[in-house]
Protein backbone atom coordinates (compact mmCIF):
# COMPACT_ATOMS: atom_id res chain seq x y z
CA UNK A 1 0.00 0.00 0.00
CA UNK A 2 1.41 3.39 -1.04
CA UNK A 3 1.17 5.77 1.90
CA UNK A 4 3.52 8.37 0.48
CA UNK A 5 0.91 10.62 -1.13
CA UNK A 6 -0.19 12.39 2.06
CA UNK A 7 2.75 11.42 4.32
CA UNK A 8 0.12 10.81 7.05
CA UNK A 9 -0.13 14.57 7.54
CA UNK A 10 -3.77 14.73 6.53
CA UNK A 11 -5.16 17.12 3.92
CA UNK A 12 -3.72 20.61 4.50
CA UNK A 13 -6.56 22.03 2.37
CA UNK A 14 -9.32 20.51 4.49
CA UNK A 15 -10.11 23.77 6.36
CA UNK A 16 -10.19 25.61 3.04
CA UNK A 17 -12.48 22.98 1.54
CA UNK A 18 -14.91 23.34 4.43
CA UNK A 19 -14.86 27.13 4.21
CA UNK A 20 -15.38 26.95 0.45
CA UNK A 21 -18.46 24.78 0.91
CA UNK A 22 -19.89 27.15 3.50
CA UNK A 23 -19.38 30.22 1.30
CA UNK A 24 -21.06 28.45 -1.62
CA UNK A 25 -24.03 27.46 0.54
CA UNK A 26 -24.44 31.01 1.82
CA UNK A 27 -23.90 32.97 -1.41
CA UNK A 28 -26.68 34.75 -3.28
CA UNK A 29 -26.59 33.07 -6.69
CA UNK A 30 -27.46 36.34 -8.46
CA UNK A 31 -24.30 38.01 -7.10
CA UNK A 32 -20.64 37.54 -7.95
CA UNK A 33 -18.57 35.24 -5.76
CA UNK A 34 -16.81 36.18 -2.52
CA UNK A 35 -13.27 37.50 -3.02
CA UNK A 36 -11.31 34.30 -2.16
CA UNK A 37 -12.85 32.49 -5.14
CA UNK A 38 -11.01 34.89 -7.42
CA UNK A 39 -7.66 35.51 -5.73
CA UNK A 40 -6.84 33.00 -2.98
CA UNK A 41 -4.17 30.48 -3.94
CA UNK A 42 -5.46 27.86 -1.51
CA UNK A 43 -8.97 28.02 -2.90
CA UNK A 44 -7.45 27.83 -6.38
CA UNK A 45 -5.94 24.48 -5.42
CA UNK A 46 -9.42 23.31 -4.41
CA UNK A 47 -10.69 24.48 -7.81
CA UNK A 48 -8.06 22.36 -9.48
CA UNK A 49 -8.84 19.30 -7.35
CA UNK A 50 -12.62 19.47 -7.62
CA UNK A 51 -13.17 20.94 -11.08
CA UNK A 52 -10.17 20.56 -13.38
CA UNK A 53 -9.10 17.17 -12.03
CA UNK A 54 -12.64 15.75 -12.19
CA UNK A 55 -14.51 17.29 -15.13
CA UNK A 56 -14.16 16.47 -18.82
CA UNK A 57 -11.77 18.88 -20.56
CA UNK A 58 -11.14 19.49 -24.26
CA UNK A 59 -7.52 18.51 -24.84
CA UNK A 60 -7.52 19.33 -28.55
CA UNK A 61 -9.00 18.38 -31.89
CA UNK A 62 -8.68 14.98 -33.56
CA UNK A 63 -7.35 16.60 -36.73
CA UNK A 64 -4.28 17.73 -34.77
CA UNK A 65 -3.15 14.10 -34.46
CA UNK A 66 -4.22 12.70 -37.85
CA UNK A 67 -1.94 9.67 -38.13
CA UNK A 68 -0.47 6.89 -36.01
CA UNK A 69 2.19 8.30 -33.68
CA UNK A 70 0.96 11.90 -33.81
CA UNK A 71 0.67 13.34 -30.30
CA UNK A 72 -0.21 16.54 -28.47
CA UNK A 73 0.43 17.49 -24.86
CA UNK A 74 -1.53 19.55 -22.34
CA UNK A 75 -0.87 20.66 -18.78
CA UNK A 76 -3.65 20.43 -16.17
CA UNK A 77 -2.28 22.10 -13.07
CA UNK A 78 0.77 20.03 -12.09
CA UNK A 79 -0.26 17.17 -14.37
CA UNK A 80 1.37 16.84 -17.80
CA UNK A 81 -0.80 14.77 -20.16
CA UNK A 82 -0.07 13.22 -23.54
CA UNK A 83 -2.76 12.44 -26.13
CA UNK A 84 -1.62 10.16 -28.95
CA UNK A 85 -3.10 8.33 -31.91
CA UNK A 86 -2.26 4.64 -31.80
CA UNK A 87 -2.91 1.64 -33.98
CA UNK A 88 -6.10 1.52 -36.08
CA UNK A 89 -6.70 5.22 -35.45
CA UNK A 90 -7.54 4.85 -31.76
CA UNK A 91 -6.76 7.89 -29.61
CA UNK A 92 -5.26 7.30 -26.17
CA UNK A 93 -4.42 9.64 -23.30
CA UNK A 94 -1.80 9.04 -20.61
CA UNK A 95 -0.06 10.84 -17.81
CA UNK A 96 3.06 12.17 -19.53
CA UNK A 97 5.21 10.65 -16.78
CA UNK A 98 7.76 7.88 -17.16
CA UNK A 99 7.19 4.97 -14.75
CA UNK A 100 10.92 4.80 -14.04
CA UNK A 101 11.84 8.06 -12.30
CA UNK A 102 9.01 10.32 -13.33
CA UNK A 103 10.52 12.33 -16.17
CA UNK A 104 8.21 13.72 -18.82
CA UNK A 105 8.23 11.57 -21.94
CA UNK A 106 7.18 14.18 -24.50
CA UNK A 107 8.49 17.70 -23.97
CA UNK A 108 7.06 19.43 -27.05
CA UNK A 109 3.49 20.63 -27.62
CA UNK A 110 3.00 18.37 -30.65
CA UNK A 111 4.95 15.83 -32.64
CA UNK A 112 5.12 12.35 -34.12
CA UNK A 113 6.88 9.27 -32.75
CA UNK A 114 7.20 5.59 -33.57
CA UNK A 115 7.32 4.73 -29.87
CA UNK A 116 7.22 6.77 -26.68
CA UNK A 117 10.83 6.92 -25.46
CA UNK A 118 11.82 8.59 -22.21
CA UNK A 119 14.65 11.06 -22.92
CA UNK A 120 16.18 10.36 -19.49
CA UNK A 121 16.98 6.62 -19.51
CA UNK A 122 15.30 5.47 -22.75
CA UNK A 123 12.52 3.42 -21.24
CA UNK A 124 10.32 2.73 -24.25
CA UNK A 125 6.53 2.43 -24.43
CA UNK A 126 4.14 1.30 -27.13
CA UNK A 127 1.60 3.88 -28.34
CA UNK A 128 -1.05 2.11 -26.26
CA UNK A 129 1.00 2.71 -23.08
CA UNK A 130 2.59 -0.73 -22.67
CA UNK A 131 6.19 -0.71 -21.44
CA UNK A 132 8.31 -2.45 -24.09
CA UNK A 133 11.89 -1.86 -22.94
CA UNK A 134 13.59 -0.94 -19.68
CA UNK A 135 17.04 -2.44 -20.26
CA UNK A 136 18.64 -5.44 -18.61
CA UNK A 137 19.78 -3.28 -15.70
CA UNK A 138 16.42 -3.70 -13.90
CA UNK A 139 17.16 -7.35 -13.04
CA UNK A 140 15.63 -10.73 -13.79
CA UNK A 141 12.56 -10.27 -11.58
CA UNK A 142 11.48 -7.00 -13.23
CA UNK A 143 8.13 -7.28 -15.02
CA UNK A 144 7.49 -4.85 -17.85
CA UNK A 145 3.73 -5.25 -17.44
CA UNK A 146 3.90 -3.75 -13.93
CA UNK A 147 5.06 -0.39 -15.30
CA UNK A 148 2.79 0.57 -18.15
CA UNK A 149 1.90 4.25 -18.51
CA UNK A 150 -0.93 5.44 -16.31
CA UNK A 151 -4.01 6.00 -18.51
CA UNK A 152 -6.29 9.03 -18.57
CA UNK A 153 -9.98 8.80 -19.51
CA UNK A 154 -10.37 9.78 -23.15
CA UNK A 155 -13.38 10.13 -25.46
CA UNK A 156 -13.81 11.70 -28.89
CA UNK A 157 -16.83 13.16 -30.67
CA UNK A 158 -17.37 15.60 -33.51
CA UNK A 159 -13.65 16.22 -33.91
CA UNK A 160 -13.10 17.07 -30.22
CA UNK A 161 -10.86 15.14 -27.82
CA UNK A 162 -12.17 15.04 -24.23
CA UNK A 163 -10.07 13.87 -21.29
CA UNK A 164 -10.71 13.55 -17.57
CA UNK A 165 -8.31 12.82 -14.71
CA UNK A 166 -11.15 11.53 -12.52
CA UNK A 167 -11.42 7.89 -11.48
CA UNK A 168 -15.15 8.10 -12.24
CA UNK A 169 -15.78 11.12 -14.47
CA UNK A 170 -19.29 12.52 -14.89
CA UNK A 171 -21.59 11.10 -17.57
CA UNK A 172 -21.07 12.80 -20.91
CA UNK A 173 -22.10 10.30 -23.61
CA UNK A 174 -25.50 11.88 -24.35
CA UNK A 175 -23.85 15.23 -25.04
CA UNK A 176 -21.13 13.59 -27.15
CA UNK A 177 -23.71 11.81 -29.28
CA UNK A 178 -25.52 15.10 -29.93
CA UNK A 179 -22.23 16.90 -30.56
CA UNK A 180 -21.28 14.33 -33.19
CA UNK A 181 -24.64 14.90 -34.94
CA UNK A 182 -24.24 18.69 -34.94
CA UNK A 183 -20.64 18.51 -36.17
CA UNK A 184 -21.37 16.01 -38.96
CA UNK A 185 -21.64 18.66 -41.74
CA UNK A 186 -18.10 19.86 -40.94
CA UNK A 187 -16.33 16.48 -41.47
CA UNK A 188 -13.83 17.38 -38.76
CA UNK A 189 -11.44 14.54 -39.57
CA UNK A 190 -10.71 16.42 -42.79
CA UNK A 191 -9.87 19.76 -41.21
CA UNK A 192 -6.65 21.33 -39.96
CA UNK A 193 -5.58 24.04 -37.55
CA UNK A 194 -4.72 26.99 -39.76
CA UNK A 195 -3.28 29.02 -36.90
CA UNK A 196 -3.22 29.01 -33.10
CA UNK A 197 -2.65 31.69 -30.46
CA UNK A 198 -1.74 31.37 -26.79
CA UNK A 199 -2.55 34.33 -24.56
CA UNK A 200 -1.64 34.78 -20.88
CA UNK A 201 -4.21 36.67 -18.87
CA UNK A 202 -3.51 37.93 -15.36
CA UNK A 203 -6.95 36.93 -14.12
CA UNK A 204 -8.61 34.01 -12.38
CA UNK A 205 -10.02 31.41 -14.78
CA UNK A 206 -13.58 32.03 -13.56
CA UNK A 207 -13.31 35.71 -14.51
CA UNK A 208 -12.30 34.64 -18.02
CA UNK A 209 -15.37 32.41 -18.29
CA UNK A 210 -17.69 34.97 -16.70
CA UNK A 211 -16.59 37.54 -19.26
CA UNK A 212 -17.33 35.10 -22.06
CA UNK A 213 -20.76 34.22 -20.74
CA UNK A 214 -22.21 37.71 -21.27
CA UNK A 215 -22.24 40.33 -23.99
CA UNK A 216 -23.30 43.13 -21.64
CA UNK A 217 -19.82 44.56 -22.21
CA UNK A 218 -19.73 44.07 -25.99
CA UNK A 219 -21.05 47.45 -27.14
CA UNK A 220 -18.41 49.28 -25.16
CA UNK A 221 -15.51 46.94 -25.85
CA UNK A 222 -15.79 44.85 -29.04
CA UNK A 223 -16.35 46.92 -32.20
CA UNK A 224 -14.62 44.30 -34.39
CA UNK A 225 -16.73 41.44 -33.06
CA UNK A 226 -19.98 43.36 -33.42
CA UNK A 227 -19.34 43.75 -37.15
CA UNK A 228 -20.84 40.25 -37.39
CA UNK A 229 -21.99 38.89 -34.02
CA UNK A 230 -25.58 39.04 -32.80
CA UNK A 231 -25.45 38.59 -29.04
CA UNK A 232 -28.72 36.68 -28.55
CA UNK A 233 -28.45 32.94 -27.98
CA UNK A 234 -32.03 32.13 -28.87
CA UNK A 235 -35.34 33.63 -30.00
CA UNK A 236 -36.56 33.09 -26.44
CA UNK A 237 -34.09 35.71 -25.19
CA UNK A 238 -36.29 38.48 -23.70
CA UNK A 239 -34.17 41.10 -25.45
CA UNK A 240 -34.53 39.53 -28.91
CA UNK A 241 -36.19 41.84 -31.44
CA UNK A 242 -38.87 40.84 -33.93
CA UNK A 243 -36.44 41.53 -36.77
CA UNK A 244 -34.03 38.99 -35.23
CA UNK A 245 -36.80 36.42 -34.85
CA UNK A 246 -37.78 36.93 -38.51
CA UNK A 247 -34.12 36.49 -39.56
CA UNK A 248 -33.88 33.24 -37.58
CA UNK A 249 -37.05 31.92 -39.25
CA UNK A 250 -35.66 32.71 -42.72
CA UNK A 251 -32.30 31.08 -41.92
CA UNK A 252 -33.74 27.92 -40.38
CA UNK A 253 -35.83 27.33 -43.50
CA UNK A 254 -32.62 27.27 -45.56
CA UNK A 255 -30.77 25.17 -42.97
CA UNK A 256 -33.57 22.60 -42.89
CA UNK A 257 -33.33 22.29 -46.68
CA UNK A 258 -29.60 21.54 -46.41
CA UNK A 259 -29.99 19.26 -43.37
CA UNK A 260 -27.92 21.54 -41.16
CA UNK A 261 -28.66 21.06 -37.41
CA UNK A 262 -29.48 24.27 -35.55
CA UNK A 263 -31.99 23.69 -32.71
CA UNK A 264 -30.97 24.68 -29.20
CA UNK A 265 -29.68 21.60 -27.32
CA UNK A 266 -28.73 21.85 -23.64
CA UNK A 267 -27.36 19.29 -21.20
CA UNK A 268 -27.86 20.80 -17.79
CA UNK A 269 -25.83 23.98 -17.44
CA UNK A 270 -22.56 22.38 -18.54
CA UNK A 271 -23.15 21.96 -22.27
CA UNK A 272 -25.10 23.86 -24.88
CA UNK A 273 -25.20 23.80 -28.67
CA UNK A 274 -27.18 26.29 -30.78
CA UNK A 275 -26.84 27.79 -34.26
CA UNK A 276 -27.67 31.48 -34.53
CA UNK A 277 -27.47 33.82 -37.53
CA UNK A 278 -24.75 36.41 -37.81
CA UNK A 279 -25.56 40.04 -38.60
CA UNK A 280 -27.66 40.15 -41.75
CA UNK A 281 -25.43 40.37 -44.81
CA UNK A 282 -22.43 38.71 -43.12
CA UNK A 283 -21.38 35.06 -43.27
CA UNK A 284 -18.20 34.81 -41.19
CA UNK A 285 -16.42 36.38 -38.21
CA UNK A 286 -14.06 38.47 -40.31
CA UNK A 287 -13.63 42.22 -40.26
CA UNK A 288 -15.85 42.70 -43.33
CA UNK A 289 -18.14 39.73 -42.62
CA UNK A 290 -17.15 37.92 -45.81
CA UNK A 291 -15.71 34.42 -45.98
CA UNK A 292 -12.39 34.00 -44.22
CA UNK A 293 -11.70 30.83 -46.19
CA UNK A 294 -12.86 30.31 -49.78
CA UNK A 295 -13.06 26.54 -49.33
CA UNK A 296 -16.04 25.61 -47.17
CA UNK A 297 -15.86 22.89 -44.54
CA UNK A 298 -17.10 19.32 -44.99
CA UNK A 299 -20.27 18.92 -47.05
CA UNK A 300 -21.30 22.55 -46.57
CA UNK A 301 -22.31 24.41 -49.75
CA UNK A 302 -23.90 27.55 -48.28
CA UNK A 303 -21.46 29.86 -46.45
CA UNK A 304 -24.33 31.61 -44.65
CA UNK A 305 -24.67 29.20 -41.71
CA UNK A 306 -24.41 31.82 -39.01
CA UNK A 307 -22.39 30.61 -36.03
CA UNK A 308 -23.01 27.33 -34.26
CA UNK A 309 -22.04 28.05 -30.67
CA UNK A 310 -20.80 25.20 -28.50
CA UNK A 311 -20.34 25.68 -24.76
CA UNK A 312 -18.45 23.15 -22.67
CA UNK A 313 -17.89 24.00 -19.03
CA UNK A 314 -15.60 24.47 -17.25
CA UNK A 315 -13.34 25.88 -19.93
CA UNK A 316 -14.36 26.01 -23.60
CA UNK A 317 -16.52 27.87 -26.09
CA UNK A 318 -16.57 27.50 -29.89
CA UNK A 319 -17.91 29.22 -33.01
CA UNK A 320 -18.54 27.06 -36.09
CA UNK A 321 -19.25 28.83 -39.39
CA UNK A 322 -19.49 27.56 -42.93
CA UNK A 323 -15.92 28.45 -43.84
CA UNK A 324 -14.03 27.99 -40.58
CA UNK A 325 -14.33 27.12 -36.92
CA UNK A 326 -12.80 28.71 -33.82
CA UNK A 327 -12.07 26.72 -30.67
CA UNK A 328 -11.25 28.43 -27.35
CA UNK A 329 -9.97 26.71 -24.21
CA UNK A 330 -9.03 28.26 -20.85
CA UNK A 331 -6.30 26.67 -18.70
CA UNK A 332 -5.79 27.86 -15.09
CA UNK A 333 -2.19 28.60 -14.09
CA UNK A 334 -2.64 30.14 -10.65
CA UNK A 335 -5.27 31.97 -8.62
CA UNK A 336 -4.70 35.08 -10.73
CA UNK A 337 -3.36 33.80 -14.04
CA UNK A 338 -4.87 31.84 -16.93
CA UNK A 339 -3.95 30.82 -20.45
CA UNK A 340 -6.45 31.18 -23.31
CA UNK A 341 -5.70 29.04 -26.37
CA UNK A 342 -7.50 29.92 -29.61
CA UNK A 343 -7.44 27.67 -32.69
CA UNK A 344 -8.77 28.57 -36.13
CA UNK A 345 -9.68 25.48 -38.18
CA UNK A 346 -10.32 25.21 -41.92
CA UNK A 347 -10.77 22.46 -44.51
CA UNK A 348 -7.58 20.40 -44.67
CA UNK A 349 -7.23 21.07 -48.41
CA UNK A 350 -7.52 24.85 -48.06
CA UNK A 351 -4.28 26.51 -49.13
CA UNK A 352 -2.83 29.39 -47.15
CA UNK A 353 -2.38 32.45 -49.33
CA UNK A 354 -4.85 31.08 -51.88
CA UNK A 355 -7.98 30.07 -49.96
CA UNK A 356 -7.30 32.01 -46.77
CA UNK A 357 -5.03 34.65 -45.29
CA UNK A 358 -4.02 33.91 -41.70
CA UNK A 359 -3.90 37.56 -40.63
CA UNK A 360 -7.40 38.19 -41.96
CA UNK A 361 -8.74 34.94 -40.52
CA UNK A 362 -7.64 35.79 -36.98
CA UNK A 363 -8.03 39.58 -37.03
CA UNK A 364 -11.41 39.83 -35.27
CA UNK A 365 -10.68 37.39 -32.48
CA UNK A 366 -7.13 38.60 -31.92
CA UNK A 367 -8.61 42.02 -31.21
CA UNK A 368 -11.47 40.58 -29.14
CA UNK A 369 -9.21 38.31 -27.09
CA UNK A 370 -6.91 41.19 -26.27
CA UNK A 371 -9.84 43.42 -25.31
CA UNK A 372 -11.20 40.67 -23.07
CA UNK A 373 -7.75 40.17 -21.56
CA UNK A 374 -7.59 43.83 -20.52
CA UNK A 375 -11.14 43.67 -19.13
CA UNK A 376 -10.34 40.55 -17.13
CA UNK A 377 -7.11 41.94 -15.76
CA UNK A 378 -8.77 45.16 -14.64
CA UNK A 379 -11.56 43.10 -13.10
CA UNK A 380 -8.96 41.08 -11.19
CA UNK A 381 -7.18 44.21 -9.95
CA UNK A 382 -10.43 45.63 -8.62
CA UNK A 383 -11.45 42.37 -6.96
CA UNK A 384 -8.10 42.29 -5.13
CA UNK A 385 -9.04 45.52 -3.37
CA UNK A 386 -10.21 45.55 0.25
CA UNK A 387 -13.24 47.48 -1.07
CA UNK A 388 -14.51 44.54 -3.17
CA UNK A 389 -17.69 42.78 -2.17
CA UNK A 390 -19.96 40.61 -4.35
CA UNK A 391 -22.09 42.68 -6.73
CA UNK A 392 -25.42 41.88 -8.45
CA UNK A 393 -25.73 40.39 -11.93
CA UNK A 394 -28.37 41.50 -14.42
CA UNK A 395 -30.85 38.63 -14.79
CA UNK A 396 -31.41 39.55 -18.43
CA UNK A 397 -27.98 40.62 -19.67
CA UNK A 398 -25.87 38.35 -17.42
CA UNK A 399 -28.01 35.22 -17.10
CA UNK A 400 -25.19 33.23 -18.72
CA UNK A 401 -22.84 34.23 -15.89
CA UNK A 402 -25.46 33.23 -13.31
CA UNK A 403 -25.81 29.87 -15.06
CA UNK A 404 -22.05 29.32 -15.08
CA UNK A 405 -21.67 30.05 -11.37
CA UNK A 406 -24.70 27.90 -10.56
CA UNK A 407 -23.00 25.04 -12.41
CA UNK A 408 -19.68 25.73 -10.70
CA UNK A 409 -21.30 25.86 -7.26
CA UNK A 410 -23.21 22.62 -7.82
CA UNK A 411 -20.13 20.75 -9.01
CA UNK A 412 -17.97 22.05 -6.17
CA UNK A 413 -20.55 21.23 -3.50
CA UNK A 414 -21.06 17.80 -5.01
CA UNK A 415 -17.42 17.03 -4.23
CA UNK A 416 -16.78 19.02 -1.08
CA UNK A 417 -17.35 18.23 2.55
CA UNK A 418 -20.40 20.28 3.56
CA UNK A 419 -19.30 20.64 7.20
CA UNK A 420 -19.80 24.29 8.26
CA UNK A 421 -16.67 26.31 8.81
CA UNK A 422 -15.59 29.81 9.54
CA UNK A 423 -14.76 32.38 6.93
CA UNK A 424 -11.75 31.38 4.80
CA UNK A 425 -9.60 34.17 6.15
CA UNK A 426 -10.42 33.20 9.73
CA UNK A 427 -9.73 29.54 9.08
CA UNK A 428 -6.25 30.40 7.83
CA UNK A 429 -5.61 32.50 10.91
CA UNK A 430 -5.33 35.75 8.98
Amino acid sequence: MDCTQNLSLGDPLEPVRKATAQMLHERDHTFSLPQPFYNDERLFQVDMQEIFHKEWLIAGMTCEIPAKGNFLTVQIGDNPIIVIRGAEGQIHAFHNVCRHRGSRLCVSDKGKVAKLVCPYHQWTYELDGRLLFAGTEMGDNFKLSDYNLKPVNCKTAGGFIFISLADNPPAIDEFLSTLAHYMEPYDMENTKVAVQSTMREQANWKLVIENNRECYHCNGSHPELLNTLLEWDDVTDPRASQAFKDQVAECTTRWDKDNIPYAHASFGLRNRIVRMPLLKGTVSMTMDGKQGCKKLMGRITDPDLGSMRILHLPHSWNHCMGDHMINFTVWPISAQESIVITKWLVHKDAVEGVDYDVARLREVWDATNDQDRRLGEENQRGINSTAYQPGPYSKTYEFGVINFLDWYSERMLNNLDDTPAQNLRQVAGE
